[in-house]
C-alpha cells in the first residue's frame, strides 16, 4: 500500500467521526497551548536579561571595583610621608595599568556620587553615574527626542537624566511624593534648570539649624572659626542634555542614575570640598584627603567573550574583585531552566491527559472497525500497513493539535503581554511572554510524538488480530 493511500485513508477515518476527533484535538491543543505558555514565561525573563546586559556591556564586558571595600586602610612600608596606600584603591594609575593587559579593548573609570537636587517646592535625591562620553556611547542609550549624550568640553556639569529619576523627588513641605500620590513632580527634567547640591552633610545640617549656616560662606568658605559654624554648600544650577526613553515604569539599568562625564564630576568635587575629604574617598590615619583620586569602579570590555574568564583572573591577581557578565548570564541560566523546566512540567500534565484520549480514540475506533481490519488483511494489505495506518491517524491529531495549540499560544501571549507589561512583573522591560520560533516548532513535533506514542499500542492490537475472527466479528 502507498503512503498517498495510508494518508488519505487516515484523514478519510477522521472525518467519519468528526465530534470524536475534535474532542480528542482540543485536549492536544490545550496541552500544547499550555506547555508553550508556561516555558514562553521562563523564556520572556531571559530575554530581558539578556537585553539589560547589552545595556552592560554584553558578554565582554567585566566591572573591576578595589577589595577594600570595608573601610580598612591598608598601608605601604615604603612610604615615608604619612599617607596610607593600596595597591586595591582605582586611580588613574591603575585605569592605565589596566589598559596594558592582554585582552583588554577599553578600561574606563567610573564614579558614583550621591547628590540632592531642589527645584521649586520640591526635592530629591539622586546617583551621578560619572564615566567617559566613550563608555556611554557603547551602552546604546536610547533617549527622548532631542536629547544627546554629556558634553565632556561643555563648561559646566550637563546631565543626562535616567526615566525614573523624578520618582524619587517629593515636597518639602509634606514629603509626599510619586510613591505616595502617583503623580510625578511638576518638573520639566529636559527644559528646567534645576539646583544640584553636593555637600549632603552641610545642607542637612543647615537645614536642622539654620542659625549655624548663616554663619557659613556660600561656596568655598570653610566655616568660622567656633565649633559650631557649618559651612553652607554651594547650590550648583545645573541643565540636562537629555533623558532616557520611557516612562516611570519603564525601568531598565540607568532609570535611576543621572548619568554625566567623569572628569567633569570630578572638578566639581574636588572644587566643592577643596581642602577637605571628599565623601566616598579614603582618608588617612589621621582622616586627612588621600593623596589620589579613588574611583568607584572600572567599566571594562574584553576583545572577546572567550577571553573574558582568563582577563577576570588576570585582574583578580593583582588584588581586585571582578564581576563579569558571563558569571552573571551562566548563573542566571542555570536558574532560568530550573525555572522552565518546573512550568514546561505543569504544561507536559495537560498533554498527558491528552495522550490518554488519543489512546482511548485509537481503542474505540479498533473496535468498530474490527471487520475493515480482517477485510484489509484478508486482501493481502500487510501488518506493517495496517500498523501505519492507524499511527498516522494518531500523528495526524497530534499534528492538527499541535498547529492549533500554537495558534492558541500566541494569542495567550500577546494578551499577556498587553494586560501584565514586563517591568510590573520582572522590574525589567520587554516582554513576560516570549516564543521562539524554535519552541513553537518543537512543540509541533512533541505534540505528534505524544500522539504516535500513544496510538502505538492500539496499532500494535489491530495488526495482530485475526483476519477470520474479525470477519465474523458483528
Amino acid at each position: 500500500m502507498r503512503w498517498s493511500d495510508l494518508l488519505r485513508m487516515s484523514a478519510g477515518s477522521l472525518k467519519r467521526r468528526k465530534l470524536r476527533a475534535f474532542l480528542t484535538i482540543l485536549g492536544v491543543v490545550i496541552g500544547t497551548a499550555s506547555i508553550v505558555v508556561m516555558i514562553s514565561l521562563g523564556l520572556g525573563l531571559q530575554q530581558s536579561m539578556y537585553e539589560q546586559m547589552e545595556l552592560d556591556g554584553g558578554t565582554t564586558g567585566l566591572t573591576v571595583t578595589g577589595k577594600s571595600d570595608d573601610g580598612m586602610v591598608y598601608s605601604d612600608s615604603t612610604n615615608t610621608s604619612g599617607e596610607e596606600e593600596t595597591s586595591q584603591y582605582i586611580t588613574d594609575e591603575t585605569i592605565e595599568e589596566f589598559k596594558t593587559l592582554e585582552y583588554v579593548k577599553s578600561a574606563d573609570p567610573v564614579l558614583t556620587v550621591s547628590a540632592i537636587a531642589l527645584k521649586g517646592k520640591y526635592e530629591g535625591n539622586f546617583q551621578l553615574y560619572g564615566t567617559t562620553a566613550e563608555a556611554m556611547e557603547r551602552m546604546n542609550l536610547e533617549l527622548e527626542p532631542g536629547g544627546r549624550l554629556p558634553d565632556p568640553d561643555s563648561p559646566e556639569l550637563e546631565l543626562l537624566f535616567g526615566n525614573m529619576v523624578l520618582v524619587d523627588f517629593y515636597e518639602k513641605g509634606t514629603g509626599s511624593g510619586y510613591w505616595d500620590t502617583g503623580e510625578l513632580p511638576d518638573i520639566d527634567l529636559e527644559k528646567d534648570r534645576i539646583f544640584v547640591i553636593l555637600d549632603q552633610d552641610s545642607y542637612y545640617q543647615t537645614q536642622e539649624s539654620p542659625d549655624m549656616g548663616a554663619a557659613g560662606t556660600v561656596e568655598d568658605g570653610a566655616g568660622g572659626a567656633g565649633g559650631n559654624t557649618v559651612k553652607t554648600p554651594k547650590k550648583y544650577v545645573l541643565g540636562a542634555c537629555g533623558v532616557i526613553a520611557g516612562g516611570p515604569d519603564a525601568y531598565n539599568a540607568n532609570s535611576y542614575y543621572v548619568l554625566c562625564d567623569i572628569y567633569k564630576l570630578k572638578e566639581y568635587l574636588q572644587k566643592e570640598f577643596r581642602g577637605r575629604s571628599i565623601p566616598g574617598q579614603p582618608t588617612t590615619q589621621s582622616g586627612k584627603p588621600y593623596g589620589r583620586f579613588v574611583y568607584s569602579s572600572v567599566s571594562m570590555q574584553a576583545d572577546d567573550m572567550e577571553h573574558v574568564e582568563e582577563l577576570a583572573q588576570t585582574i583578580r591577581s593583582l588584588g581586585y574583585d571582578v564581576q563579569t557578565n558571563v558569571e552573571y548570564i551562566n548563573g542566571m541560566k542555570k536558574t532560568l531552566g530550573m525555572v522552565q523546566a518546573v512550568l514546561g512540567g505543569i504544561g507536559a500534565v495537560s498533554l498527558l491527559v491528552a495522550a490518554i484520549g488519543i489512546a482511548n480514540t485509537m481503542m474505540m475506533a479498533i473496535y468498530e472497525r474490527t471487520r475493515e481490519i480482517g477485510v484489509m488483511k484478508v486482501i493481502g494489505c500487510s501488518l506493517k500497513n495496517i500498523r501505519q495506518l492507524f499511527l498516522l491517524e494518531a500523528a495526524f491529531i497530534g499534528l492538527i493539535g499541535g498547529i492549533a495549540g500554537n495558534i492558541l499560544s500566541f494569542i495567550i501571549s500577546a494578551v499577556i503581554n498587553v494586560l501584565v507589561p514586563g517591568e510590573s512583573l520582572w522590574g525589567t522591560e520587554g516582554n513576560i511572554s516570549y516564543i521562539p520560533i524554535w519552541l513553537m516548532l518543537a512543540s509541533m513535533g512533541f505534540a505528534v510524538l505524544v500522539g504516535m506514542a500513544a496510538g502505538y499500542f492500539p496499532a500494535v492490537r489491530a495488526m495482530r488480530l485475526s483476519p477470520l475472527a474479525a470477519i465474523r466479528n458483528e
